[in-house]
């Protein structure tokens, strides 16, 4: 079933620009939490003091209803009574150990938890069942917890970061926080609004993406693009767990939802680097590996309007015969014998050649003329992708590469041309200077 989202587009929009308005340089990051929001995907911020965080996820709860939110900083001394509830002294009486719930983090439906690797183990043994199943022991019983998103901030990463691993990996998205770095957010943050947020969001909103990107389905190329990703960051010593792999492909399903597609594409995947890293050292690395295979995801992808990949099997094809065929012409012209055979083979081979240099040179001419009309407006087009992207720029570069890629083929068929045939491919004319 295709949800209308044209409604919570709008509400996204609004509210991507009420809070850019007050978190600056944080762009990115305000769409990854709603991203991470709708798919039901925890998300940890890293970094430090005075980075906005805690205020940025409060000002999240505002945009829902703060009624739904649960909030709280922990220390080494917080206790679980004042996470989970206190323990009923009515039925402690009656030999039952079961806690009041009611306003705390097993019955909250959004929640921030701030130093989250300073809480003891009763705590931090309770949050794991939370975080990944949403069911809360109290008890004997087994309570399911409404929860549907959790942001937790840290300073730093802990020192003892073996004994709190599965914590950890229960953070999906995960994002390191910096200072502004900008002259012009500097001059910005003593202006900045200080009103209340207004309530955009309901809870159905989030149910209903979630209801969406379960009938989303996720095509078997984009599946060997997430294989050969993770074959990449193994040979670099990169290992994610496969429940982690399985979530990644639920927030590229959730983000085809909000976009209205009921299949992933390339563009679903951007945000991929903040669900890989361990360390936030290992951000640019993982960035790297990232891009490389998803310039073959997108080059893959628009097979149909510029198929490179065929384009340069035929120039290979011909370009390894190219001296052959040149000696053959050579030959000819200063009448040297050839016997029967060489010739009618070399003969056959030169007319197909011509034909198919001529046919696909003339083909690939007319792709990259239309797509250079479509680079005129490489932007909106991405844009319409995903509403969720940042730095456009970024990806019309490299689009333009596929161009480039494209007229380098191009210019290899009419150099075969012209070697073998001394004159210009008829009706292949291009202007590389655009």
């Amino acid at each position: 079933m295709k949800t209308d989202t044209a409604k919570l587009h709008a509400k996204l929009e609004q509210a991507f620009e009420l809070l850019e308005k007050r978190f600056l340089e944080r762009s990115e990051l305000i769409r990854l939490l709603f991203l991470s929001m709708m798919s039901g995907e925890n998300a940890l911020l890293i970094g430090p003091p005075g980075t906005a965080k805690s205020q940025l996820a409060r000002s999240l709860a505002q945009l829902f209803g703060t009624e739904h939110w649960f909030d709280y900083l922990l220390t080494r001394f917080t206790t679980p009574d004042e996470i989970f509830g206190p323990v009923s002294l009515q039925q402690l009486k009656q030999d039952q150990y079961v806690r009041k719930t009611a306003g705390y983090l097993p019955t909250a439906q959004f929640a921030f938890l701030d130093e989250i690797f300073k809480a003891n183990s009763a705590i931090l043994n309770a949050l794991l069942s939370i975080l990944h199943e949403r069911v809360f022991f109290n008890g004997r019983e087994r309570e399911e917890v409404p929860l549907l998103f959790l942001i937790a901030a840290s300073n730093e990463l802990p020192d003892e970061y073996e004994q709190l691993a599965a914590l950890y990996d229960r953070f999906l998205v995960r994002y390191e926080v910096r200072y502004l770095q900008t002259a012009s957010s500097y001059e910005a943050m003593f202006q900045l609004p200080t009103e209340p947020l207004p309530v955009l969001f309901s809870l159905y909103d989030v149910k209903d993406i979630q209801a969406a990107a379960k009938q989303v389905t996720i095509p078997e190329s984009i599946v060997y693009f997430l294989y050969r990703l993770k074959q990449d960051l193994e040979e670099k010593e990169f290992t994610l767990s496969d429940r982690r792999w399985s979530k990644i492909g639920h927030v590229w399903k959730t983000s085809a939802a909000l976009n209205g597609r009921e299949v992933v594409n390339a563009w679903d995947t951007v945000y991929t680097p903040h669900m890989l890293w361990e360390v936030p050292e290992d951000l640019e690395a993982v960035q790297q590996i990232f891009d490389a295979r998803f310039t073959e995801l997108l080059k893959a992808e628009v097979q149909n309007e510029l198929p490179l990949r065929r384009f340069k099997q035929v120039a290979d094809k011909w370009m390894d015969k190219e001296a052959d065929l040149h000696a053959f012409q050579f030959k000819k012209e200063i009448g040297s014998r050839l016997g029967k055979e060489a010739l009618e083979e070399y003969r056959l081979l030169l007319e197909e050649s011509r034909q198919e240099v001529e046919e696909t040179a003339r083909l690939l001419r007319d792709k990259l003329v239309d797509w250079q009309a479509k680079e005129r407006d490489l932007a909106g087009i991405i844009r319409k992708k995903n509403f969720l992207l940042l730095q456009v720029e970024k990806y019309t570069v490299k689009y333009a590469h596929l161009r480039i890629e494209g007229e380098r083929i191009l210019q290899m068929l009419q150099g075969f041309y012209r070697t073998v045939f001394d004159r210009e491919i008829p009706g292949a004319e291009y202007d590389y200077t655009l």
